[in-house]
């Protein structure tokens, strides 16, 4: 351990910073999904509807854990937390309130209260046209899904139990094509 924050060689401070950038992403996630019982930014309402929303987006399957196992609410809420530009937040408060607001107006229920194939309708409504966003809702949906993707792939369950990622190994011959003899 390095002494005094004050007193840091130049050494210790080296040593630190990096191994702040080794620290591979999902080790972050994984502790903050570990604190999911303290939301950062959001409303512990608001932090159980991203969490439904995350895991409709990627669920879990036979194959990996969905966004709910990977920690994906807690983590979106943790980067929210720490912007500077309210204009993100903004954007997600408003987003999160509008799903309750079309689950109302859809179905007579808030988001949470309604049964998953009403949900997957109020979601289906609010994606529009989500590679083209023209409204706040296609735009609120195109963050949701754009943020819950990273925070997913970037986890422990996205990189190794879904993408089966074995770590960097060395190959004993290059199995790609050679173009240096055309």
């Amino acid at each position: 351990m390095v002494g005094d924050a004050t007193n840091l060689t130049r050494r210790e401070a080296l040593k630190i910073a990096a191994a702040a950038t080794i620290v591979p992403p999902a080790l972050a996630l994984r502790e903050l999904a570990a604190d999911t019982a303290t939301p950062k930014f959001f409303t512990r309402p608001e932090l159980a509807l991203v969490d439904e929303l995350t895991e409709m987006v990627i669920p879990a399957d036979a194959h990996s854990g969905g966004a709910r196992a990977a920690g994906v609410a807690a983590f979106i809420d943790g980067r929210l937390a720490e912007l500077v530009d309210e204009d993100p937040r903004k954007m997600w408060r408003a987003g999160l309130a509008r799903v309750d607001s079309l689950a109302a107006e859809m179905h007579g229920q808030s988001f949470l209260q309604l049964p998953p194939e009403s949900r997957a309708a109020v979601l289906t409504r609010i994606a529009g046209d989500e590679r083209k966003p023209t409204n706040d809702d296609e735009r609120f949906f195109a963050d949701l899904k754009t943020r819950t993707v990273h925070a997913y792939y970037t986890s422990n369950i996205g990189i190794h139990d879904e993408l089966e990622y074995k770590g960097n190994v060395m190959l004993d011959q290059f199995v790609g094509t050679d173009i240096s003899r055309s």
